[in-house]
This record gives C-alpha cells, sequence and structure tokens, in this order.
C-alpha cells in the first residue's frame, strides 16, 4: 500500500548559495513542474506513499513511541515542519504529510481523472482514511493555518482519538482572506492562474508569510514556487479557494474540546488575526496561548529553535486526571 521513495536532488534545508534559474516559461508560469520531478526532488530518505482516495500521498514517518502527527496549510508541506521534527522524533513517532493538493501529493482526482475540489468535508474524509491507512489510534496534532483547522475539527470529531493538540496560526474564526489567496475567488484568476502565473506573485506571497523575509533561505523559497507551479495544484486552488469561508463554520464546538491544548501564535503574522490566538484559548477549556514577537504566520518554519523549545516543554508535561498538562 505504501512505498518508500528516497530520491532528493534538492534536499530542503539546504543552504546552496547560488540555485540555477528557471527557464522563462517556467518564472511566468506558462508551464507546470512535473509530479515526477517534485517527487524526485523534495521526497527525503524517510518518504513514504500511501494510496488515499485515489492519489499517492506523500509522508514521512520518522522515531517511535507515541504517534505525533503534523498537519501544514495552505500553499505548504511537510517541509515546514524540518526544523522541529528531528528533534521531536527522539520522543515520539513523527509522521508528517502533504495534504492536497498541495507539496509532492498534489491533486486528489475523480476516477475520470478530474480534479477534485478540497473544502472541508473533503479533508475530513481525507484525514479520517489517512489515519487509519497508517493504524493511527490515540494521537497527538499539531497543525498551522489550514492544518490548524483540520486538526481542531478532528478533535472534535474524535474525541478519545487525541491526546494533545497544537494550534500554530490556526485557521477557523471568521476572517478575510490572504490577498494572496483571495486573488483566487475572482473568475478571471481562477481560469488563467493555470496557464499563467509568474514567479514574482508567488514570491511575494511567500514572504508575506514571513515576519521577517531575511529569514527566508533560497532554497525554502525555490521549494514554495516549485510546488506551488506543480503540475494540477494551480487548477485545484482555484476550485478550493471559493469554499473557503469561515464565517459558516460552528466554533462553539471548541468548548467541548477536553484535551490538553496550546495555541502559538506569530505576532506580525499577516494571513490570520493574532487576535484569534485569544479566541481559541478562550473557547477551548484550559489552553495555554504563547505569542511570538517578531514571527510570522508559520513560526516554526521561521525560528524552529523558539518554537521547538515550547513544544518540548508541553509534550513532556504529565497530564492530571481531568486531563489537562500539570503545572
Amino acid at each position: 500500500m505504501a512505498s518508500v521513495n528516497t530520491a532528493s536532488d534538492a534536499r530542503t534545508g539546504s543552504q546552496t548559495a547560488v540555485l540555477p534559474p528557471r527557464p522563462l516559461a517556467a518564472r511566468l508560469g506558462i508551464t507546470s513542474v512535473p509530479r515526477e520531478t517534485l517527487r524526485r526532488r523534495y521526497t527525503q530518505p524517510g518518504s513514504k506513499f500511501v494510496s488515499i482516495m485515489g492519489t499517492e500521498v506523500h509522508y514521512v514517518d520518522e522515531g517511535s513511541g507515541e504517534p505525533l502527527v503534523m498537519i501544514h496549510g495552505f500553499a505548504a508541506s511537510l517541509h515546514t515542519w524540518d526544523g522541529v521534527a528531528e528533534e521531536l522524533a527522539r520522543s515520539h513517532r513523527v509522521i508528517r504529510l502533504d495534504l492536497p493538493p498541495f507539496g509532492v501529493t498534489g491533486p486528489l482526482r475523480s476516477a475520470s481523472g478530474a480534479i477534485e475540489t478540497m473544502d472541508l468535508p473533503a479533508y475530513r474524509r481525507f484525514i479520517d482514511t489517512f489515519m487509519q491507512a497508517l493504524g493511527i489510534g490515540r494521537v497527538m496534532l499539531i497543525g498551522n493555518s489550514l492544518g490548524g483547522l483540520i486538526s481542531w475539527d478532528y478533535a472534535v470529531r474524535h474525541r478519545d482519538q487525541v491526546k494533545r493538540l497544537v494550534l500554530i496560526d490556526s485557521a477557523g474564526f471568521p476572517m478575510k482572506l490572504p490577498i494572496y489567496i483571495g486573488l483566487f475567488n475572482s473568475a478571471l484568476v481562477r481560469m488563467s492562474a493555470p496557464w499563467w502565473l509568474p514567479e514574482p506573485i508567488i514570491r511575494s506571497a511567500v514572504r508575506n508569510v514571513y515576519g521577517d523575509a531575511r529569514r527566508l533561505a533560497a532554497p525554502v523559497l525555490r521549494r514554495y514556487i516549485e510546488f506551488f507551479h506543480g503540475e494540477g495544484t494551480r487548477t485545484a486552488i482555484g476550485k478550493m479557494v471559493p469554499t473557503l469561508d469561515f464565517a459558516d463554520l460552528d466554533t462553539d464546538v471548541l468548548k467541548t474540546v477536553d484535551v490538553p491544548t496550546l495555541v502559538l501564535w506569530g505576532a506580525k503574522d499577516r494571513w490570520i488575526p493574532p487576535a484569534h490566538a485569544a479566541e481559541f484559548a478562550q473557547r477551548i477549556p484550559g489552553a495555554r496561548s504563547i505569542m511570538y514577537d517578531g514571527l510570522g504566520h508559520i513560526p516554526m518554519e521561521e525560528d524552529p529553535q523558539r518554537v521547538l523549545a515550547d513544544l518540548r516543554a508541553f509534550l513532556a508535561k504529565e497530564e492530571t486526571k481531568s486531563g489537562t498538562p500539570a503545572v
């Protein structure tokens, strides 16, 4: 069911000084990066693939112990956890995956080959199937942005299966979509993006996600660009974005989340308001919130050591009988 692929000719985290230029057609987004090319460049030594809903889903499974599943956000990939995963795998079984339609995984497709729309019901079916396929029972979840929404929604739907929950700049409350995502609500953009989406737009979007764009390494930026230009991804995003209406989500159900919860947030998050950190902490009983000065929407990628210290402390705490971490 799952197979390992260890090839990687552009390893994430490499600090290569000079990257070869992309062809003009690629930079303009006129051409797409083939899935096989992305697989060759961005799989890791621990990479595996499992068939989920008709698609080969890329994931990395490392370490041993209690399972800890990390779920990335919109247009990111499992690589966003590189700075914290290795250390956490010393004491846990750490599983990271590329959500469709992103990363090496790419879009889910129907039996006829049509790209599926990834709305919340589709993500629910997907993550439930993924957990079942890997035989994951009681689990600790860490989710960022869209992955945070998928994580807390999973905790609500599977109350006895989640041991701990970490939400990092999580989606869920009503908000205006970031301009770089909201563009896809335009029919003209949805029609044109699969055939023409210049690289500078993606560069600007990724820099905007960081609190300090000077922390963004060139190989990491290239990875984001190539994944966004991946075969089928822009079409899938065009189908997905119009479904991202958080106004209809029932966030009152967060009051029923009876698991130890940590809310982490970048104070310079330009994509989801930092004020939402307090909203999560107020609704989830006993949740603790930490705000990171100077960091943006993906603090665990921008400054992994800073975030790792808080993750280790939270995951190491013993639980009281009520399920709340002991202080």
